[in-house]
């Protein structure tokens, strides 16, 4: 008798909770703010560089190094080529890091709420996620996080969903404290005001996350970049698949670094958009953090706000709401355009009314 195909998969992937990504749908009737991304294309210069490169030779593998991405990302951002390595957006990078270090039993260690592909990644590798809750407003934990001694302690900064940024200073004291890898995950990082990038430079254990699905509004073509000492970068090669970026997503985003001026202009727009709908929100009596992200996190304390997501979705606008007892009050809501974020403000209002 053959056995149950679930039988070969081990007991810790059949007991595992997947990660859930925010919904895509498969028409155009609907209002996106629910996955962060940009509201506003790329650079013409990627447009004209993909095609360019899908005219030429698609059968062939693209470079597994990505080199000519490295070294403009070098140039722009102030490293050596050696300590960059490119990944299929930074969750390949995500993985490729808990792959590489924490094996059955390894604690990873993170603040609570936050984004919770970590704790997929490291349930895969069958490790321990240590969980430490945010202080009050998001602030990070700092004593508790470093007292957790982690093989790897992730960061992601501006924290999703909460939008709010840790200074860089307390960055710093994290990266003297912590046992083992601290990984600041950056993926916001261009619409806030201070990164930990330079931290690589002075702290071999910093490794340094960041994304072109957001800011540059690549999120179609997959691709992130990870800093850090060379060393470590070395050993991520190891586990790199060989050929993780595709020939386009590797021209798109050398595109994209090489008009970095597209990318502050279209984020200078969403800065000005994020503070209108901050004040939107708080008017209609929501409780709102400052957010240094494309989104922010709107609370009524003590509402199920599952309903008003579910209504708003009726009524052709999709945002993220995550249904756990930290955020059950709370949606996150991705900063559109102006018209997009008044006709949501002017949906919201009777909505809110309304809810229970």
């Amino acid at each position: 008798m053959t056995a149950p195909l679930a039988s070969f998969i081990r007991p810790s992937i059949r007991d595992l909770r997947g990660y859930v990504p925010g919904e895509q749908p498969h028409d155009r009737r609907y209002i996106k703010l629910n996955t962060n991304e940009n509201p506003y294309p790329p650079s013409p210069r990627v447009i004209e560089a993909v095609r360019r490169a899908a005219c030429e030779d698609l059968r062939l593998y693209p470079d597994p190094s990505a080199t000519e991405l490295r070294c403009k990302a070098a140039a722009v951002y102030g490293l050596s080529p050696a300590q960059i390595i490119a990944g299929n957006g930074s969750d390949e990078l995500l993985a490729m890091i808990v792959r590489a270090c924490a094996g059955a039993g390894d604690h990873v260690v993170y603040p609570m709420p936050t984004y919770s592909l970590y704790d997929t990644l490291v349930a895969i590798q069958g490790a321990e996620a240590v969980h430490v809750p945010f202080a009050e407003g998001f602030a990070l934990p700092l004593e508790a996080l470093a007292a957790a001694a982690g093989r790897v302690t992730f960061v992601c900064n501006p924290n999703a969903p909460s939008g709010t940024l840790t200074p860089l200073a307390v960055i710093e004291q994290l990266a003297r404290r912590v046992a083992g890898l601290l990984v600041v995950d950056e993926a916001y990082v261009d619409f806030a005001h201070d990164s930990a990038l330079p931290l690589v430079q002075r702290y071999p254990n910093v490794v340094v996350l960041r994304t072109f699905s957001k800011s540059f509004s690549l999120a179609g073509m997959r691709i992130g970049l990870a800093f850090a000492d060379e060393g470590i970068i070395a050993e991520l090669n190891k586990v790199k698949d060989s050929y993780n970026l595709s020939r386009l997503s590797l021209v798109a985003a050398t595109a994209a670094l090489t008009d970095y001026a597209w990318m502050q202009d279209n984020v200078a727009r969403i800065r000005q958009t994020r503070a209108r709908l901050l004040a939107g929100l708080r008017a209609l009596g929501l409780e709102v953090l400052p957010s240094e992200a494309n989104f922010v996190l709107a609370r009524s304390r003590g509402r199920d706000m599952g309903t008003l997501q579910r209504r708003l979705k009726d009524g052709g606008i999709l945002v993220r709401h995550f249904d756990t007892p930290e955020l059950r009050d709370a949606v996150r809501i991705t900063v559109g355009t102006d018209a997009e974020v008044e006709t949501l403000l002017e949906t919201m209002a009777p909505l809110l009314e309304r809810l229970d």
